[in-house]
């Protein structure tokens, strides 16, 4: 008797790990867990070191389930969170973030803008550290690992990277203060940012370190607004009084030609240096069968 053994996935399993479906399921399942987030951090608002623990937590089932959906679904094996490498790629990302942030108040407050009038004491940094680990581990499991890798396996990376940025910004609509030019900004700056981020280094640990020390420079140090978000305040106080173009207005900084300018180049700089190496991936009809 002769046995055929056939390499081909299940027809259902093939439409289950298409990136349309990809971006409905996975998608879905981490938007769930972010509401939860904000639920969380809402209902432990006093108590900082609770809604931490509970961010962590959930944070890590975040990334269970991404893992778990590309294991058992996909039935692939996950380099973009492969652990040898992380720390130094996590580590980078966290510099990086905070100091792009810490350039453009410096600039603001060479200008005379951003005036410091003291120091708050060091537990009023605790509470951004939930907020910033929310939106660095799940926006970019949602917008880079989902959005992004599913575009670009059929589209290839330079519409995902346009793509995605659109998309990623446009979300900021929804927050308390967002304006339509505070999502565009973000779109350019921070989509085209943690992109290439990925792009680059074909993992998510450096785009994760940019996003979260981005958000936690901006509040837990500089108390500005995330985002068109409530303001709160962290370990300066300080008073700001300049054009919008320059502060970014009731969205935050993100908004400010200033972000425009330092994210921006730096994403560029990511984006010729992931060229330069071959990591930009063709759409499907242009790839070699």
């Amino acid at each position: 008797m002769t046995s055929h053994r056939f390499d081909q996935p299940h027809p259902a399993r093939r439409i289950a790990g298409s990136p349309p479906v990809r971006i409905a399921a996975l998608g879905f399942l981490l938007l769930v867990m972010m509401s939860l987030n904000a639920d969380v951090m809402t209902s432990y608002a006093e108590d900082p070191i609770k809604s931490i623990q509970h961010v962590v937590a959930l944070a890590i089932a975040g990334i269970a389930v991404y893992c778990g959906y590309a294991q058992f679904v996909e039935k692939r094996a996950l380099p973009e969170l492969a652990l040898p490498g992380m720390g130094r790629e996590l580590g980078v990302g966290l510099l990086v973030g905070a100091g792009l942030y810490a350039v453009c108040e410096l600039v603001l407050m060479g200008l005379g803008i951003y005036r410091v009038e003291g120091l708050n004491p060091l537990s009023y940094m605790l509470p951004a550290i939930a907020m910033a680990l929310s939106s660095g581990v799940f926006e970019e499991l949602l917008f880079r690992g989902v959005l992004f890798r599913s575009i670009e396996t059929w589209f290839g990376s330079w519409v995902a990277l346009v793509v995605s940025s659109l998309v990623f910004g446009l979300t900021h609509l929804i927050n308390p203060e967002g304006t339509l030019e505070g999502a565009l900004f973000i779109a350019v700056e921070a989509g085209i940012l943690l992109a290439a981020a990925y792009m680059l280094t074909r993992r998510l640990w450096l785009s994760i370190g940019f996003h979260v020390a981005w958000n936690y420079t901006q509040s837990a140090v500089f108390s500005g607004i995330v985002s068109g978000n409530e303001p709160s305040q962290g370990l300066v106080r300080s008073t700001v009084r300049g054009p919008d173009y320059l502060t970014g207005g009731s969205f935050g900084v993100e908004s400010s030609v200033l972000a425009l300018l330092f994210c921006t180049s730096a994403g560029i700089v990511m984006l010729v240096m992931a060229v330069r190496r071959g990591r930009i991936v063709p759409p499907v009809w242009k790839r070699p069968r």
